[in-house]
């Protein structure tokens, strides 16, 4: 579930993206998960690093960070 801007992680515990969106019917999945339903628009985290480095001038913020290729 979530709401936009959660955190996405995959089964490592690691952040592969943010959460921008989902169905309507996933609106429910914090009460009654069924994966056939729940469906969410997930923005990549490489594409937000992308953005925060070469456009939002927050290298500082890149440099603190322990990210894997």
């Amino acid at each position: 579930g979530g709401n936009s801007g959660s955190p996405v992680l995959n089964g490592n515990g690691e952040l592969i993206g943010i959460n921008f969106d989902r169905t309507w019917l996933s609106t429910m999945s914090d009460i009654e998960f069924d994966e056939t339903l729940c469906r969410n628009i997930i923005c990549d985290i490489r594409y937000v690093l992308f953005i925060l480095e070469k456009f939002g001038n927050c290298k500082h913020l890149i440099d603190e960070m322990t990210i894997k290729e």
